[in-house]
C-alpha cells in the first residue's frame, strides 16, 4: 500500500499495490503492520456499508463529536463518488478548509480520515456503495454534522441541485460549531 498525505493534516489517500497475473490481481487493503509504521490507527471495532441509489445524492457532512470521535477508513466498491472532507478541529490551521477526492470502484483508492473531520460525498453515478471501517462504535447522541452548502466553507459540489435527506439539509453552519 502507498500512503499519500493529503493537504488536510492526518488525511491519507491509500493506493493499492497490486500483484497481477493473467487471472487478475491481489492487493491488500489493510495491513496492521503497515498502518502502524505509518502512524495510523489499526483498531476497527465497527464496519458499515452505505448504498445510495441516485446520482447527485449528497450524504453529509457528518462526524462524531468528542469524547468519541471516529477515525474512518473507506472505499467505494461500486460506482463513483466525489468525497469531501472539512477540517473542524478548532486548533487546526486548516479549520474550516475542505478537500475533495474522487473514489471509485475503478480507481480502488481508500481514504483514511482522522477524528475531527466532517465527511460527506456526492454520488457521481447511480448505485454507489461504500465500505467504512470505524475506530469507534456509533453513539447517536454524539452524531453531528455541518451544512453541505455552508457559504463559509464554500464546497464546490460537482452536480448542481443535489438530492439530500431532510436531516442533511438542516444541519448547522460551521459558525455554530465555533460557539
Amino acid at each position: 500500500m502507498k500512503f499519500i498525505k493529503a493537504k488536510i493534516p492526518g488525511v491519507y489517500v491509500i493506493e493499492l499495490e497490486k500483484r497481477e497475473d493473467e487471472r487478475g490481481f491481489l492487493a491488500r487493503t489493510f495491513c496492521e503492520n503497515e498502518f502502524k509504521e505509518a502512524g495510523l490507527n489499526t483498531r476497527w471495532p465497527q464496519s458499515n456499508i452505505t448504498f445510495t441509489k441516485r446520482k447527485g445524492t449528497i450524504r453529509g457532512m457528518h462526524f462524531q463529536a468528542e469524547p468519541k470521535p471516529e477515525i474512518k477508513l473507506l472505499r467505494c466498491f461500486s460506482g463513483a463518488i466525489y468525497d469531501v472532507l472539512v477540517d473542524i478541529r478548532k486548533d487546526s490551521p486548516f479549520f474550516g478548509k475542505w478537500e475533495s477526492f474522487e473514489l471509485s470502484a475503478e480507481n480502488r483508492l481508500s481514504l483514511y480520515i482522522p477524528g475531527g473531520i466532517a465527511h460527506g460525498f456526492q454520488c457521481l453515478v447511480d448505485n454507489c456503495e461504500l465500505y467504512y471501517n470505524m475506530s469507534e462504535f456509533y453513539y447517536p447522541e454524539l452524531a453531528r454534522g455541518i451544512r453541505w452548502n455552508d457559504p463559509e466553507v464554500g464546497i464546490k459540489w460537482v452536480i448542481a441541485e443535489p438530492y439530500l435527506s431532510e436531516r442533511d439539509k438542516n444541519l448547522p453552519l460551521l459558525s455554530e460549531l465555533k460557539k
